[in-house]
């Protein structure tokens, strides 16, 4: 690179992609002080949502909250941008409610390019990546035989950096499918990228192909909304980020539409299965299994009479309309008349048509849980380009990865958010630790302690690990302090204030349906029973004294869940034992012994960096471990040995 003329510069580190994942991972980077510059194939598609307009949803919304807990941004900008809100699963349990928010498409971009392009340390350039710069190298421990040294461009330009995180989403060798008709594009109709998979393979990284596809978008003009039933937001709206003031996103909302697939849908779409390039074999990649495009749905779920559509603005100063659970990649005219047959969209009008998408990913064993290459020293990567789906689920790897290249520039311990931390720990584990086939989307059913993990206490869980990293103020982690201070408290004055059988308390709960009392009982007792309430409470509570409407919901769902909290912080803390257990990174499989051959091929693949870790594996069999663990004992006091006749 010394003789090199053209242009040339030097920053810290070097974002490739500026989609949900990149904008995280640049914010990160460039609010720990470090000079970071963003690459962008057109700065019109920064935070783009190509798919479905909305941020949350079920376990999604978790993310969302987890990220902002950290310190990112996603949670404030759908706060500003939202049009529409619900709490999903209110009807269930606290662990699975997860918040949901129609967003305007454009403003949101719009927003989040705003706070790119003011943010200190930070470089929008509109430049296709084509080459990673690296040099090889040689460590006397760990796996990793290449270090990143900068980026090269199509145009020529080089970017010297000290670590790179490529957040390219779904526009490597992408192309567009509709029916018969290819387009060698990214989403919509945007520039692909073509020429970085080659220098990724060069460097011995693993690719794979993936697919997902997105619905038509609809004129709203042509539907006929009279024949749908409206769905509304809720009257009270929760905001996503717990530094947005609740009365600031209190507003008028628009609604969605929800109608339904039928007979003669399903008739068309069979009847046209060999022009779907699904099944005509023309996709090699492998699509999304919880997110079905309208053809794998009928084919798979032929039982099934009908399905569900939702029809949803894109936002307030358009008129397109987008298809929700109707993707697909037949041609145009089948497309056409499969809508039709949905009631409110007899005379519909395409906007845009729906489409499937094939691109480039990497497989994600490559990575550790921070999201660093195993094999490339200051190399991360976030999004779907790990083989994950998602503008949650980018957004929060994005923000991981820029954590965690910043604390490897700057010399400090990187950030690992383990299984019982966080969703985004579920997310990561899963993704690094096991075999994915497919684009991973996360669901509450993968969180095995996720009554600890509610989207309601996420700041309690992370704004410390947030304010650690350098992103989160002493005064947003003074208040997450002094809340918890007020939690513990109020648990512990319920549980001291005793309730008497006195008639007005009978008298009470009678009112409120609840059975009367034939022994004195404790406030916190009484909080337990399900007809019962903190706030219903007040009337027979006259010393408590104000609190936050944040501080006790947490009050009682923590006195309402005591005893299943209890055993699942049990279950955590045998959790813990087994992740504290680690694995050096430079450990021989093959001195092992009794390993089963199957075992000793997968460690050696996934290099997992502790005992839980490895534990979580497939084809390492409960055995496995415990050979392993005895084989570790046995080279740790060897170790030890050594050191001290040193």
């Amino acid at each position: 690179m010394s003789d090199y003329l053209g242009i040339k510069e030097k920053v810290d580190v070097c974002v490739i992609g500026a989609g949900h994942a990149g904008c995280e991972a640049a914010l990160a980077c460039s609010r720990l002080g470090l000079e970071t510059i963003i690459f962008t194939v057109s700065v019109d598609s920064i935070a783009l949502m190509p798919c479905n307009p909305n941020i949350g949803g079920s376990s999604k919304g978790h993310l969302v909250r987890e990220i902002d807990a950290l310190g990112g941004e996603m949670g404030k900008i759908i706060d500003k941008t939202f049009i529409q809100s619900k709490m999903l699963n209110v009807s269930k349990g606290p662990a699975v409610h997860s918040l949901r928010a129609q967003a305007d498409k454009a403003q949101y971009s719009r927003a989040m390019r705003k706070v790119l392009e003011n943010q200190e340390h930070l470089t929008i350039k509109q430049a296709e990546v084509c080459e990673l710069l690296w040099k090889d190298i040689s460590h006397s421990s760990g796996n990793c035989t290449k270090k990143m040294v900068g980026v090269k461009t199509f145009t020529g330009a080089i970017y010297e950096s000290k670590a790179v995180i490529l957040c390219t989403g779904t526009y490597l060798k992408a192309r567009c499918l509709c029916g018969e008709a290819i387009t060698y594009t990214g989403p919509n109709g945007l520039q692909a990228a073509n020429h970085l998979s080659e220098s990724l393979l060069k460097m011995g990284i693993e690719m794979r192909r993936f697919k997902t596809g997105t619905p038509a978008r609809m004129d709203k003009r042509s539907i006929d909304f009279s024949k749908m039933e409206e769905q509304r937001g809720d009257e009270r709206i929760v905001p996503f980020s717990f530094s947005t003031d609740p009365e600031d996103v209190q507003i008028e909302q628009v609604s969605c539409y929800l109608t339904y697939t039928n007979k003669d849908t399903h008739d068309i779409i069979r009847n046209n299965l060999d022009r779907s390039p699904i099944y005509a074999g023309v996709i090699e990649g492998t699509g999304p299994r919880y997110c079905p495009s309208i053809e794998d749905k009928v084919v798979k779920f032929s039982n099934k009479e009908r399905h569900q559509v939702f029809i949803e603005p894109e936002g307030l100063h358009t008129n397109e309309m987008y298809v929700g659970g109707m993707s697909s990649s037949l041609p145009e005219d089948v497309q056409l008349s499969m809508y039709r047959t949905v009631p409110g969209l007899e005379n519909c009008k395409i906007v845009r048509n729906a489409y499937a998408i094939e691109y480039d990913c990497i497989n994600p064993r490559q990575l550790y849980p921070t999201l660093g290459f195993k094999d490339v020293e200051g190399l991360y990567s976030g999004g779907q380009f790990n083989g994950s789906s998602g503008y949650e689920e980018a957004a929060a790897q994005g923000l991981v990865a820029g954590i965690n290249a910043s604390c490897f520039i700057l010399g400090k311990e990187e950030m690992i958010l383990d299984r019982s931390e966080a969703y985004i720990g579920v997310l990561i584990d899963d993704l690094v630790t096991k075999d994915n086939f497919e684009p991973y989307r996360m669901m509450t059913s993968r969180a095995e302690y996720r009554l600890l993990l509610r989207q309601d206490n996420a700041d309690l869980r992370l704004r410390e690990k947030g304010y650690l990293a350098g992103l989160v103020t002493k005064q947003q982690y003074e208040a997450v302090l002094k809340k918890k201070s007020q939690i513990e408290t109020e648990i512990q004055r319920l549980k001291n204030v005793i309730i008497g059988a006195s008639r007005k308390n009978q008298e009470f709960l009678e009112k409120n349906g609840s059975s009367t009392l034939k022994t004195a009982v404790n406030l916190a007792e009484l909080i337990c029973r399900p007809e019962l309430t903190y706030e219903l409470l007040g009337e027979i509570d006259p010393g408590r004294k104000p609190l936050a409407q944040d501080v006790i919901e947490q009050v009682e769902i923590e006195i309402k869940y005591e005893g299943y909290i209890e055993r699942q912080i049990r279950q955590v803390e045998q959790f813990k034992k087994m992740e504290k257990r680690r694995i050096p990174e430079n450990l021989n499989y093959d001195d092992v012994p009794s390993l089963r051959i199957e075992a000793r091929q997968k460690l050696k693949v996934f290099h997992p960096v502790s005992i839980g870790q490895a534990s979580r594996i497939s084809g390492v069999s409960p055995a496995d471990v415990s050979v392993l663990m005895i084989y570790l004992e046995q080279f740790n006091r060897r170790r030890e040995n050594n050191s001290e006749r040193l």
